[in-house]
């Protein structure tokens, strides 16, 4: 019995604007017109007999249909992706695409590259840190890192690990005309804020310092300008131990109080589904999870 099929062609135009709720972004995505778009979805809803979406003067918006049926149409388009990629040669097969935060590339990633191109020789890294969430499709993304809560939609996201968060400084700060000795100690020094707005708020409440203006000092919108403040004696920041770790190891930083707190973002993994079909991706994948698991203090798997 023959198969039951909409337009196949016209399902990209659908999911995009389904993802987007947007038929502009939809066809700026697939580099065609508004219209294209338009008629793409009005071919399937007359087809098929049902209302993809509520059309307003500005706005679209998925029927309840609509959206089921997006997300049926979605996991499809991305089984067919998936099994194209593993049935046909790749031009680009070794070179691999990553997405993470300039902070992370470059206090913990970058340092350890060295190690993952010495086992993958035919593979080489590209890194994007633009500091904003890539899409894995029009971006033409391999894998990212990312720094959050979860719930990614869309993509597979493998929990990497936990952080916790700690007062770091120069050791000059430790000595001085006002040596760090007690977090109350802080109200002689300037604060170091990085871009992710780390709290020192909660930091100094749960320390018991109720006196020092938490949102003074310097702000910094990358993390990497944020840590090379702090080694250079700028001030106190309230450092992410992955990205401070290689700083505490080499001497150039401090941890002048015990007190830390464990971070409310975490780590992830994150790819298309299907994506480990593709060997340089996957490398990558094993490979960051066992460099974390060896080198990262606290980095337990959930589960």
């Amino acid at each position: 019995m023959p198969r039951r099929l909409p337009p196949l062609t016209a399902l990209p135009a659908f999911e995009a604007a389904a993802r987007h709720l947007s038929f502009s972004k939809a066809a700026g995505e697939l580099n065609v017109t508004h219209g294209a778009v338009s008629r793409a979805i009005r071919n399937i809803e007359d087809r098929l007999g049902i209302q993809l979406f509520d059309r307003g003067t500005r706005s679209v918006r998925l029927t309840s249909v609509g959206a089921a049926y997006a997300s049926e149409v979605r996991t499809a388009l991305d089984q067919i992706a998936a099994a194209t990629i593993a049935a046909t040669p790749d031009r680009t097969a070794g070179i691999l695409n990553v997405s993470t935060s300039d902070g992370f590339a470059g206090r913990w990633l970058v340092p350890r590259l060295h190690r993952f191109h010495r086992a993958n020789a035919d593979i080489d890294v590209r890194l994007s840190t633009s500091g904003v969430l890539s899409d894995f499709v029009s971006d033409g993304i391999d894998i990212a890192i990312r720094y959050g809560k979860g719930g990614y939609a869309g993509v597979t996201a493998e929990f990497l690990a936990d952080e916790e968060v700690f007062p770091v400084c120069s050791p000059e700060l430790l000595q001085g005309e006002h040596p760090l000795r007690q977090p109350g100690d802080l109200r002689h020094h300037k604060l170091i804020h990085d871009a992710f707005r780390i709290d020192w708020a909660t930091w100094l409440q749960h320390a018991g310092v109720g006196d020092v203006d938490p949102k003074r000092g310097v702000r910094f919108d990358s993390a990497t300008f944020a840590v090379e403040a702090a080694v250079h004696g700028e001030g106190v920041l309230l450092g992410r131990s992955a990205l401070v770790s290689a700083d505490l190891a080499a001497g150039w930083l401090v941890r002048p109080f015990d007190l830390a707190l464990k971070s409310a973002s975490r780590y992830y993994v994150v790819y298309r589904d299907g994506a480990l079909r593709q060997k340089k991706i996957k490398a990558f994948r094993d490979w960051l999870c066992a460099e974390v698991a060896a080198d990262w203090v606290g980095a337990t798997k959930d589960g």
